[in-house]
């Protein structure tokens, strides 16, 4: 089975191609949207795609990729992990969506797991702005440890405007940190938004 690697991260792709051939896998890398592109003629049964391509957004590469591999699976692996792109990658025809750090393991699981029903409706209505910044602060305070201070500093806002915010809608942090399920929430909806 072979295996396109689209990483702008050198030694990510090094240390994970060596990893994933010490499985029996061909591994072919690609460092930006052309690169990976060029495999075009190669036969790919399985592509792992960074979302952040250095200037690239890998989500613009999504569907030329499913385009050119129609038959492969698609793994979305990236650093910048939320629900928006999340849906927004299976729309765009990614098979499967992890966050890093990923163990390999979890990422030839992920390949093995049945793919998205077609059929199952997703919304195509936009997420919204307040959505994606209360995912933005969920995001800031796990990299912090849970650190109020820490994660205001990070924001650039107040302490205490972001302890408002927290005791209105906690995040899960503390179960995160402590091992006890470490996905973020989204922000409950109001009114419909």
């Amino acid at each position: 089975m072979s295996v396109l690697l689209v990483d702008d991260d050198v030694d990510f792709c090094q240390v994970l191609a060596r990893t994933l051939r010490r499985r029996q896998l061909d591994v072919l890398l690609a460092h930006n949207g052309r690169e990976a592109l060029s495999h075009a003629a190669d036969s790919c049964q399985r592509i792992i795609l960074d979302l952040n391509l250095g200037g690239e957004n890998g989500l613009n590469l999504l569907p030329a990729l499913r385009n050119h591999f129609s038959d492969s699976r698609i793994l979305v692996l990236t650093g910048y992990a939320s629900i928006a792109t999340a849906v927004e990658s299976i729309k765009l025809g990614a098979t499967q969506y992890l966050s890093k750090p990923a163990s390999v393991d979890d990422i030839l699981q992920a390949f093995e797991q049945a793919e998205p029903d077609p059929e199952l409706p997703i919304s195509s209505r936009p997420v919204s702005v307040r959505r994606l910044g209360w995912e933005y602060v969920q995001r800031i305070l796990l990299e912090n440890n849970g650190n109020v201070s820490a994660t205001a500093r990070a924001l650039g806002m107040h302490r205490r405007t972001l302890q408002r915010m927290l005791a209105k809608h906690p995040p899960p942090v503390a179960q995160a940190l402590s091992g006890r399920g470490g996905a973020l929430q989204p922000l409950e909806a109001e009114d419909g938004n």
